[in-house]
């Protein structure tokens, strides 16, 4: 009999042998990707607020907001407790005969936070299972009589094959199949939506479109869609019975400065609004939507399709929980005010840099404590570099930026223990989305490495990452 891995075993594993399980179960691929940069040599041992500590004894500050997950930081107090109180208490997790009182208490709270008729809740786990919910109650709500969805030219809806039907970013570049009736229009431009609008309407003025879903943050592209847009957008879908969904998967829960980033436009309501990430307060996996009553009602309240649309871990108890939790610190902890003040540190901070090194940097963008570094394409690489780098990666339009961004992501991380990510809708971008609960002591020491790592130079910084990254693999090719 194969002998089990025990936890007490697992958490003594070292990075070699983590790797090495890697590559025999999980993917290959992923080892040689994340193994890149220094972070994917190394081993967490622990975490808390904005930092992690590594096996080693070594600190990181993490800059990266577990990519929309961390708004509350790693392990917050409060959020530890409500789930320590839910299994001190022997509390039942899900069962299909019993209604949860988690459930209950917090589809309360999530009409009292939303504006309008916001009402009606639903949890799953993750968010492309959220936004596929939404799609599907706009569709159950019109009967089956519409068949077009519209969505955005830059959207990130998710990856599963209904949420990755509405994705148009290049990190989805196979081309799974996908759900009939899908159409886009250019993103924050109207004139665009109305020739989408115009393409599904028949000769009677009847509309086949029966939900439109957006992001009024695109938090892949850091993007967002005016005022003007989204008001018109809300009348047309209004006037045309159209549901109307907004993604706030990434921005909701104070990331961009309210509590959600369409809820800086006061009056502005959608029909369906999907959550996760931050909703489970770095801890549970739950997601969720929130649809106005009367889309609701016509949709689903009735007792023929009350269970139409249900998964195994609705309401899973110790999930809905740490929700609870979750959502109370995001209020009571002012995100969005927090969020406010990261964005004018960061802002400040990243256009003094931006103007300091204009060889680098192209440009900057963001909201609140979700922004990014978009550093320059160069006419070619440095010679040292493409005497190293494998034919297809030398191919890539994108390469020099690709490979810029990640020098920096490794320099940051191997010399000061900074920890960021990149972004690759369209433009290739450093994101710096800190957690809520970080401060100016953290924003200041983020900057200065970032300063450090820029003064050293494209050529340097190039060199030093793709020598590091591939000559090992040139040396055993020859």
């Amino acid at each position: 009999m194969t002998e089990l891995l025990t936890l007490d075993q697992a958490e003594d594993l070292s990075i070699g042998e983590v790797h090495d399980l890697y590559g025999r179960y999980v993917s290959r691929s992923q080892v040689s990707l994340i193994g890149a940069f220094g972070f994917g040599r190394d081993l967490a041992e622990s975490a808390e607020g904005c930092w992690i500590r590594l096996k080693d004894g070594r600190r990181v500050l993490d800059f990266t907001g577990g990519v929309g997950v961390l708004n509350h930081g790693h392990n917050h107090p409060r959020v530890l407790a409500a789930r320590d109180r839910f299994r001190r208490r022997h509390r039942m997790e899900v069962h299909k005969n019993y209604f949860s009182p988690y459930v209950a208490a917090l589809s309360h709270n999530l009409a009292a936070l939303l504006p309008g008729d916001l009402n009606i809740s639903y949890f799953p786990n993750s968010g492309a299972e959220a936004v596929e919910g939404a799609l599907k109650l706009a569709y159950k709500y019109h009967r089956g009589r519409r068949g077009t969805v519209l969505h955005t030219d830059i959207a990130f809806h998710g990856k599963l094959l209904g949420a990755g039907s509405l994705t148009a970013s290049p990190e989805i570049h196979f081309d799974f199949p996908r759900i009939p009736g899908t159409d886009s229009f250019a993103y924050d431009d109207l004139a665009s939506f109305e020739l989408a609008l115009e393409r599904h309407t028949g000769t009677g003025g009847g509309s086949d479109v029966y939900a439109v879903v957006l992001e009024p943050f695109s938090a892949s592209s850091l993007r967002e869609c005016s005022a003007g847009f989204l008001r018109e957008v809300r009348r047309i879908c209004t006037e045309r019975d159209i549901v109307l969904i907004f993604d706030e998967v990434y921005t909701g829960w104070g990331k961009t400065g309210e509590l959600f980033h369409f809820m800086r436009h006061p009056g502005l309501v959608p029909d369906v609004v999907t959550m996760s990430k931050s909703f489970g307060g770095g801890k549970a996996s739950i997601s969720g939507y929130v649809t106005r009553e009367p889309v609701f009602r016509a949709a689903y309240d009735n007792l023929g399709d009350a269970t139409l649309h249900s998964t195994t871990y609705y309401g899973f108890g110790e999930e809905t929980a740490t929700a609870l939790e979750a959502v109370a610190v995001a209020v009571e902890e002012d995100f969005p005010g927090r969020a406010r003040k990261l964005g004018d540190l960061l802002s400040a901070g990243l256009a003094d840099l931006a103007a300091r090194y204009p060889a680098l940097i192209t440009g900057t963008a963001g909201r609140g404590a979700l922004h990014g570094v978009y550093l320059r394409q160069g006419p070619q690489l440095p010679p040292a570099v493409r005497k190293i780098l494998p034919g297809p990666l030398a191919g890539d339009p994108q390469i020099f930026a690709k490979l810029l961004t990640g020098a920096v992501i490794a320099a940051l991380y191997r010399d000061h223990g900074v920890l960021t990510f990149f972004g690759s809708n369209r433009r290739i971008a450093l994101m710096v989305s800190p957690p809520l609960v970080a401060g100016e002591e953290e924003v200041a020491l983020f900057l200065r490495a970032l300063d450090t790592v820029l003064a050293r130079g494209a050529a340097r910084l190039l060199t030093d990452f793709v020598v590091e990254r591939f000559a090992p693999a040139a040396g055993k090719a020859r």
